[in-house]
């Protein structure tokens, strides 16, 4: 069996937060210089990496700058910081509702991403965290949708990450959320939803296709007023989308949702009304290193319930 390749440490510090790239040369390719490969391969646009290597942005492991005609070498690591994008800034804070020498469990506002992606980078929870704890090493066990509040766990310490992240690869960590949709007394519930997800590259929406199920959703009714229903969702799988797809298939798609039932339109940037009325209320599991028995709850509230006319404007 092949090893995997030893990674050596960034020879450059985080931005604002945000780790520097690392690209890894192939081992197979015909590029003569590493110029020729980044050109091609990160389609930077014209000049960006050649204006990169003129600065010296661009560095190998032991911090020295690739120049343009530094010879391609299979295997070899450069690293650089990317050009951070003009963010809305998304002004909600990042509540902290536990921290130990291991993990940190935020209670993320709806609109901020996890980690950084695409668009969203120094305005990630991540990021976020990294900065006001002062924890350059803190990583993400999980994710949450950018548009799903609630709880997230952190790590403290890159190797003890995998055991933090294999709670929920292995389903060993109890997920509940909470989720405000319509009312519809036609529905048998509480009910077990299985389905299989599909969530293609470059396409928006989930979709549910024949075959084996492998997602699978506890769904009940908690309480019900004015054509509302409040309800609690309990994932056992963590397909992307899963409990919206799911609630879309019931027939009451969660209150705010851009995607299900119908894809709408971005909304402009800075817009923070209406957010999705889902939130991650509940984290269960026990430490896989310390042993302790974890339960965090959320102390959001989802505004369409408490506040529906406010929500609504």
């Amino acid at each position: 069996m092949r090893r995997k390749p030893r990674i050596p440490p960034s020879p450059l510090p985080q931005r604002d937060g945000v780790d520097p790239v690392r690209v890894r040369l192939p081992q197979a390719g015909g590029w003569a210089t590493v110029r020729e490969h980044l050109v091609e391969r990160l389609a930077a646009g014209t000049g960006v990496i050649d204006t990169m290597l003129a600065d010296g942005l661009i560095v190998r492991a032991d911090g020295r700058p690739v120049d343009p005609a530094t010879a391609y070498e299979p295997g070899m690591f450069v690293w650089f910081h990317r050009e951070l994008p003009d963010e809305e800034r998304v002004p909600f804070a990042v509540d902290v509702v536990y921290r130990d020498a291991h993990v940190v469990v935020a209670d993320k506002p709806h609109f901020l991403a996890t980690t950084p992606r695409g668009s969203h980078v120094a305005e990630t929870v991540l990021a976020r965290l990294r900065r006001e704890l002062d924890i350059p090493a803190l990583g993400a066990a999980h994710r949450l949708d950018r548009l799903t509040a609630g709880l997230v766990l952190f790590t403290v310490r890159p190797e003890e990450r995998g055991a933090y992240q294999s709670l929920f690869r292995d389903r060993l960590v109890a997920k509940e959320y909470e989720a405000v949709a319509p009312y519809d007394a036609g529905l048998a519930l509480p009910r077990t939803v299985r389905s299989r997800i599909v969530k293609e590259r470059g396409v928006m929406a989930a979709q549910e296709v024949a075959g084996e199920p492998n997602a699978v959703s506890r769904v009940e009714l908690r309480d019900h007023r004015d054509r509302l229903g409040r309800y609690r969702l309990m994932p056992s799988t963590g397909q992307t989308h899963q409990l919206r797809v799911h609630m879309n298939a019931l027939g009451v798609p969660i209150l705010g949702d851009p995607l299900y039932p119908v894809v709408t339109g971005p909304v402009p940037a800075g817009d923070f009304r209406r957010p999705l009325q889902l939130l991650a209320r509940k984290l269960e599991f026990t430490d896989p290193v310390t042993g302790r028995a974890h339960r965090f709850v959320s102390g959001r509230e989802l505004q369409a319930w408490s506040a529906h006319d406010d929500w609504a404007r």
